[in-house]
């Protein structure tokens, strides 16, 4: 069965063949999770960065602090466009509010745009105006990755191919060539196979989102039928 926390181990230790593996993980929701998800990540040698929403569903300083207390590093998971409505200076004032309120608890200097499927805005847009490194921030993966060098992987979806019911979380430039390359992938098990094979890129970037990787059957049924319904409508958007 897929998206459990075993076949998660089975990926883990496929994986530990590539050249080259970033773990990135959006906690939309659910954040306990992703505890379970950074304890086996921690068991096995791997190191993950954590990206949190400063909204309750995902927002839990107890579990931030003890994913960091793992090893693992967190970042911030922003949506200020979308929550402020397009409203440029709101969203830099949001921003920049859930920023010291994450960094009361531990350093974070890497952020992540969640994509807001439902909303019109995209929160890539602040960076047209504003300049996130002198908030002391290192990394944006969407914008300070060379996808040339590195394939994209996400779970977005509850799917590896999920870029075809997305609205932002794709690498749209790149996609067509990944494609030509055989790069595309259904199931976990489509993945292990291919590395396993010598087919898979040698460089990635992993995205999970750990609220759909659980052993507990009636979350696991929820998840699927929840994201089975919504991958219709962002079809249409």
């Amino acid at each position: 069965m897929d998206f459990t926390l075993g076949k998660y181990r089975e990926l883990l230790d496929a994986l530990d063949c590539c050249e080259q593996v970033t773990l990135r993980h959006d906690v939309d929701k659910r954040p306990q999770n992703s505890l379970a998800v950074a304890r086996i990540e921690r068991e096995l040698g791997w190191e993950a960065t954590y990206y949190f929403r400063t909204v309750p569903e995902s927002y839990n300083e107890a579990i931030i602090l003890q994913i960091a207390s793992l090893g693992h590093e967190i970042g911030y998971h922003y949506e200020s466009m979308a929550t402020c409505h397009g409203n440029i200076e709101a969203a830099y004032d949001d921003f920049c509010r859930n920023l010291e309120k994450l960094r009361a608890l531990v350093p974070v200097t890497s952020i992540a745009m969640h994509g807001s499927p439902m909303s019109k805005y995209d929160s890539r847009e602040l960076w047209e105006h504003y300049d996130y490194h002198k908030l002391g921030i290192e990394t944006e993966p969407y914008l300070d990755t060379d996808f040339s060098q590195v394939f994209y992987l996400t779970d977005t979806g509850r799917r590896w191919d999920g870029y075809r019911v997305s609205v932002r979380d794709k690498i749209p430039e790149y996609q067509e060539q990944w494609v030509k390359n055989g790069w595309v992938y259904r199931h976990t098990d489509d993945i292990i196979q291919a590395i396993k094979q010598g087919s898979f890129p040698a460089r990635v970037l992993v995205n999970t989102h750990p609220q759909r990787w659980t052993d507990n059957q009636f979350l696991w049924f929820k998840e699927l039928t929840m994201q089975s319904m919504k991958n219709l409508v962002k079809r249409f958007i």
